[in-house]
């Protein structure tokens, strides 16, 4: 029983040669295992759980070493509880894909059904399903940019032309769009300049990505006649730029899960606002390209402020 074997059963026993397998283990399941291996001519595998500080799932495999009578039994353990959770992440992003892809897609068969039924002929609302078909087809044609750049992201394939930004730059440049969707809801959007200019050393389209996704989302999820603030300043070797806003807020269990792929913390609302459930996620993956880290501080009914934390440039 070697230390790697005693980390993964628990084993505490100092001296376990000559003492029962299953007083040392404490696992009927390597029990088991040993006891198959005696009886069959071939290697026995299995899976099971660990439950302890932290949960662990192990694949056993034991087999009988060569000898009549048989002199014993070698049992070889594989810890596999990243293996089953990526099995599971991977599950459950195809299970969210194919969620998020049918919802549009069932909106576009039914208005093209409702058309060739008879309604093209309506003068009246013809053309109003037309629309419907195209905002269905736009949100679908986003979801799956946003799963592309996502997915280049995530692979490292992504060209990032990495130089030294201006932060203000970046804000400024990006200022008409946020101002033109702010007085559509008449929300008050400020931006509080930095005493010096917080320079940083990444890709101006990437920074252009993650603004456009934080100030979108506070001006989606702030109600009318609040308040959006973008700030930037330096802290030490980083730059920080923040994004508050005054709006729904996030709750602290969500708040653990905001930048998981297609997580919502308002699943209705969010897709009716028209929302991928990718944003954040693309945010978090961009910053950390980029040697950074993204936070967020947030209370129900009071607002929340996204933090980007950046190494600045040398």
């Amino acid at each position: 029983a070697n230390a790697a074997s005693r980390l993964l059963l628990g084993i505490e026993a100092r001296q376990v040669s000559g003492r029962p397998l299953l007083e040392v283990t404490r696992n009927r399941v390597v029990r088991e295992a040993v006891e198959e291996a005696f009886r069959l001519d071939e290697p026995y595998e299995f899976e099971f759980e660990v439950s302890g500080l932290t949960r662990r799932y192990l694949a056993v495999r034991a087999t009988r070493l060569p000898g009549e009578p048989c002199p014993g039994v070698v049992v070889v353990l594989h810890d596999i509880t990243d293996l089953r959770r990526l099995e599971n992440v991977r599950r459950e992003f195809v299970a969210n894909v194919s969620h998020e892809l049918k919802t549009p897609l069932a909106g576009i068969k039914a208005y093209a059904e409702t058309l060739r039924m008879g309604a093209i002929h309506d003068m009246e609302h013809n053309e109003l399903f037309v629309a419907r078909i195209e905002e269905q087809a736009d949100r679908l044609h986003q979801l799956i940019q946003d799963l592309l750049h996502l997915a280049r992201v995530e692979s490292g394939r992504e060209a990032f032309d990495i130089r030294d930004v201006s932060l203000a730059g970046v804000i400024e440049g990006c200022l008409p769009t946020y101002l033109e969707r702010a007085q559509a809801k008449q929300l008050t959007l400020q931006i509080e300049p930095a005493e010096v200019d917080v320079v940083v050393r990444a890709d101006e389209g990437a920074l252009a990505t993650i603004l456009d996704n934080l100030v979108g989302n506070a001006i989606q999820y702030t109600p009318q006649g609040g308040r959006v603030v973008i700030r930037c300043r330096t802290e030490g070797d980083s730059a920080v730029c923040e994004v508050e806003d005054t709006g729904v807020g996030i709750s602290p269990r969500d708040q653990t899960r905001i930048f998981e792929r297609f997580y919502r913390v308002d699943k209705a609302r969010s897709r009716e606002l028209g929302g991928t459930g990718l944003g954040l996620a693309i945010v978090k993956h961009l910053t950390q390209a980029f040697g950074g880290q993204v936070s967020v501080r947030s209370e129900l009914g009071k607002g929340s402020v996204f933090q980007i934390r950046l190494p600045l440039a040398k």
